[in-house]
């Protein structure tokens, strides 16, 4: 990010502060991925929630303190440290990681044209994961139309006999050797299968 090392972290530290004050932020796409690892370790360390796990955040962060302005005059709201392990830790206790997401948005920045983001830490009310549909057979769609035509002769003769013409068994004798069961092997009976 053409940056000192220093100059990055200080970025990194008070990137992340902002992040869990506000629960949303817009920044660069490049700022983004840098921060939103050190987001979800923050917020893994005050899931686990003991003293040791706090000292280790406040080395990792800083603990800088919240202030709101009220009526012209700035009020403590309390410190980042506190809100992260109060409020933030105990929301995701559910949640094995994916705290954050990046949205990307349509502006540019004036000034070098970067690409903006909104970086956020994800709702109480999202979900954990997107429900996966029952596993099914998957088809080509040429074998799934042959199956659908296939099935319907298949009906209409245990209905009413075999009444099938000599264009639709040359249509479904391909099928039917091969969708049909191994055939037995010499000296093999169907009964010890």
């Amino acid at each position: 990010m053409s940056r000192t090392s220093a100059h990055r972290l200080a970025l990194r530290r008070n990137l992340a502060q902002s992040l869990i004050e506000h629960e949303t932020i817009s920044t660069t796409v490049q700022k983004a991925k840098e921060i939103k690892p050190f987001v979800e370790k923050l917020i893994t360390l005050a899931k686990k929630g003991s003293l040791q796990y706090r000292r280790r955040a406040i080395s990792m962060l800083g603990d800088r303190a919240i202030v709101a302005f009220e009526d012209g005059e700035p009020v403590e709201k309390g410190t980042v440290i506190g809100r992260l392990f109060s409020e933030l830790g105990p929301r995701y206790l559910d949640r094995t990681g994916g705290y954050t997401r990046i949205i990307r948005l349509s502006l540019r920045r004036l000034g070098d044209n970067g690409q903006l983001v909104l970086l956020q830490l994800v709702g109480k009310d999202e979900p954990l994961k997107k429900e996966k549909k029952a596993p099914g057979k998957r088809r080509s769609r040429k074998r799934a139309g042959q199956a659908t035509a296939a099935g319907k002769p298949a009906e209409a003769e245990t209905a009413e006999g075999p009444a099938e013409t000599p264009a639709q068994a040359t249509e479904t004798a391909p099928e039917s050797q091969e969708g049909a069961p191994a055939q037995p092997q010499s000296g093999e009976t169907q009964e010890t299968k």
